[in-house]
């Protein structure tokens, strides 16, 4: 009797599971996150429209999905809907996706109606300063200045920086690999104490002159070596980092270079004597400088706990480095300078090391590794929000999101500089000289580039003379 009763039993619950796995019963599609997040404000108009479910569904042919009362231009994609819609700014957006719109595998549709909203950026009123900092420039400043106006948000201008300091090296690496010519050059001061000599001498212009004369931009920066304590005077074991290669901390003050009788004012008016004496090289040929010093100052003391000046000028802190900045543009403005156009470096979050509108014509951004297309739009956006007057340059790159795709983001460079490839470009007739390859930015890259519509290349500049 008792087999029985058991063997009733495990028929009983054969039956009772074979029942439950018929009638198994299959939930409708449940929205899962959309992006960007219902009631999210300030949102960047190159921003992924997507909603995604919890399971892959698909699209009913009369989905009525709209956005702002209008048909949704939305496809279907594994476990997302994925919208394309060119979004303006300061605009509010509000998608409805109706109760049957998407169906999941199991032919169930969507049960109830789901709607989510959300806010674009504002428009940022970017007026740019009309006129130079400097007090009478020179014409063909002005000129150069005027041409960067007229083309900024329109066009950007392509630039490669010198390998040796005053060479056109990277510039023919270039014009290897893409048949053009970038349109500004630039070139480094780093070689101050070492000039004049046989493999640097910045007396020495022709070239730089030559490339003025085929319409070319000319912009300069400076590596500013000193000596990191008084007692060092081998230039080698000059630097201009915060300790020299022998582990030197620098002990030369930024904050004292203003102060008169300072052993700091003695080396850095002495070395710009010697700078403006190369600068005004450049001046009697009537030819402009876009003049980038001091840059990088806060290193990246903004964006780590423990983080640091990169460069001896800027660890000090912000009020500091302004007052060098500002000793700086007033000793070259009393000693005649008035061929420079003066760029600021930011590293962001830095406004306290900016020298002021009355001592900055353009902003510049230094960007490396960095290939995230919305994070280059969303840097570019924050710094012209910082500086609504002033035009915006990426003053360095490399290993950067394509040019094309960021200036199609909305990332709209007044020009844009990757840095050299040291050892593939220090000589044209290097083995290595044609290769493709490129420490921060490859002929693809460069294709790219010279290839987009908004990119001026120097067979395409006026001349500013």
């Amino acid at each position: 009797m008792n087999k029985i009763i058991a063997i009733l039993c495990v028929l009983y619950l054969f039956v009772a599971c074979s029942s439950n796995t018929d009638k198994e019963v299959h939930e409708p599609p449940v929205i899962k996150s959309t992006t960007p997040e219902d009631g999210t404000i300030n949102v960047p108009i190159v921003s992924t429209i997507e909603v995604v479910f919890d399971e892959v569904i698909s699209l009913d042919n009369t989905h009525n999905i709209t956005i702002n009362g209008n048909e949704a231009n939305v496809k279907a994609s594994q476990t997302k809907l994925i919208f394309t819609l060119e979004l303006q700014k300061e605009t509010t957006y509000s998608i409805i996706i109706p109760k049957g719109a998407v169906v999941n595998t199991f032919g169930i549709f969507l049960q109830q109606e789901q709607q989510f909203s959300f806010t674009t950026e504002e428009n940022i009123e970017t007026i740019i300063t009309e006129n130079l900092v400097t007090e009478s420039p020179s014409s063909q400043a002005v000129n150069v200045y005027n041409f960067l106006k007229d083309n900024y948000g329109i066009n950007t201008i392509s630039s490669v920086v010198s390998n040796g300091a005053m060479d056109t090296n990277e510039a023919e690496w270039v014009k290897y690999h893409t048949n053009k010519y970038p349109a500004m050059l630039g070139i480094d001061y780093l070689f101050l104490h070492w000039s004049p000599a046989n493999w640097i001498d910045y007396n020495e212009i022709g070239v730089l002159k030559d490339w003025w004369n085929n319409n070319g931009l000319l912009t300069a920066s400076w590596h500013w070596n000193i000596p990191p304590t008084q007692e060092i005077t081998d230039i080698t074991e000059f630097t201009f980092r915060l300790e020299n290669d022998d582990g030197v901390k620098v002990q030369f003050k930024p904050s004292n270079v203003a102060i008169e009788g300072t052993w700091e004012n003695q080396v850095a008016t002495a070395d710009f004597d010697e700078l403006i004496g190369y600068i005004k090289l450049f001046q009697d040929e009537n030819i402009p400088l876009v003049w980038r010093p001091l840059h990088e100052a806060a290193g990246n003391i903004y964006e780590y706990n423990d983080g640091k000046a990169w460069f001896w000028w800027g660890m000090e802190g912000g009020e500091a480095y302004v007052s060098l900045w500002r000793y700086m543009f007033n000793y070259f403005k009393d000693k005649g300078v008035n061929n420079l156009i003066w760029v600021w470096t930011t590293q962001t979050k830095d406004h306290d090391f900016y020298p002021g509108d009355d001592y900055v014509d353009i902003i510049g951004k230094d960007v490396y590794n960095k290939n995230e297309i919305d994070e280059l739009a969303t840097l570019f956006k924050t710094i012209q929000t910082s500086y609504p007057n002033k035009m915006i340059t990426l003053s360095e790159c490399g290993n950067v999101a394509n040019i094309s795709s960021q200036w199609n983001a909305a990332a709209k460079w007044s020009w844009f500089m990757p840095w050299c490839d040291h050892d593939r470009t220090k000589d044209i007739n290097n083995a290595d000289f044609t290769s493709p390859d490129h420490e921060f930015a490859n002929a693809a890259w460069w294709i790219d580039a010279i290839n987009h519509e908004k990119v001026i290349t120097r067979d395409e500049m006026p001349s500013l003379k």
